[in-house]
């Protein structure tokens, strides 16, 4: 039988995950009432869009989630960060619309993104696409789910036999050392998405080889990982979140076989990609 410690904290992740997927649901909600009108539209610093119902989103979720968690830190895109998150065990790390260039268009390829993160690794993940009405949740050594069914990635073998999401051209650009054989590839603009549907095992691999932040990763790094697939920056190390920085160079998202592959052409291009990338 597992003994107290345990039982405390697997109660502790089963609250927080149902805390966190209930705000997710409310938060959605609200993006959709934005969703035909997102309002004021500007670009906060080398061309990122965002919009009144970013800010609007991210302000019902921080009234939420700190109401109920008072002693979590909170780090999120469209909150300025005061580092205070450093005093504190456990924290938040939120999205509030990852994917906003889509919600601007009206593409339902948009979601909210929270997670709990504790000593620098999520410990409970929610993303939720509520265009879509698709709920992503897992809670470490728990498995991932998507609408409450179990997930689980699709290891193909090859490139040659990959679903790929990735920016446009992407493969096809001439820094790479050799040629990407025909894949299919499709683009969604949220990171966290992309990370989700390669866990639900709806794409089997997805590539950016420009930063990302940790609200950008958080959540879909643990539903990924917990679907099986392996999660590491462009360099090869799993992400550690809560750091001085927010930033993290580049994601693979794939399972095992496909992540070699992948990583073993990164390697041979030396890098000379990143500033191709047009994610």
């Amino acid at each position: 039988m597992p003994d107290n410690k345990a039982r405390k904290m697997t109660a502790s992740l089963a609250s927080d995950l149902h805390m966190i997927e209930n705000a997710a649901r409310k938060a959605g909600a609200l993006a959709m009432e934005w969703f035909e009108h997102p309002g004021k539209v500007w670009n906060k610093s080398d061309n990122h869009p965002v919009t009144q119902a970013d800010l609007a989103v991210d302000a019902l979720l921080r009234k939420t989630l700190c109401t109920q968690r008072p002693d979590y830190g909170w780090l999120s895109e469209e909150t300025e960060d005061d580092r205070s998150r450093f005093n504190s065990k456990r924290l938040f790390v939120v999205d509030p619309i990852d994917g906003t260039r889509a919600f601007i268009k009206q593409k339902p390829h948009f979601v909210v993104s929270i997670a709990v993160v504790e000593e620098g690794r999520p410990i409970v993940g929610a993303v939720f696409n509520p265009a879509l009405d698709e709920m992503y949740l897992a809670a470490v050594g728990q498995g991932a789910k998507c609408n409450s069914k179990r997930v689980f990635i699709r290891d193909c073998t090859g490139l040659d036999d990959c679903l790929m999401i990735a920016s446009d051209g992407l493969f096809r650009q001439k820094h790479w050392k050799h040629l990407w054989p025909d894949m299919q590839t499709i683009s969604r603009n949220s990171m966290a998405y992309r990370m989700v549907l390669v866990a639900a095992g709806k794409a089997d691999a997805t590539l950016s080889l420009r930063p990302k932040s940790d609200w950008d990763l958080a959540a879909a790094d643990l539903i990924a990982r917990e679907a099986g697939a392996v999660v590491r920056d462009i360099t090869g190390k799993p992400f550690d979140f809560n750091e001085d920085s927010t930033q993290k160079p580049g994601v693979i998202c794939a399972g095992r076989s496909v992540y070699d592959l992948i990583r073993n052409r990164i390697q041979q291009s030396k890098g000379n990609a990143s500033a191709n990338d047009q994610d």
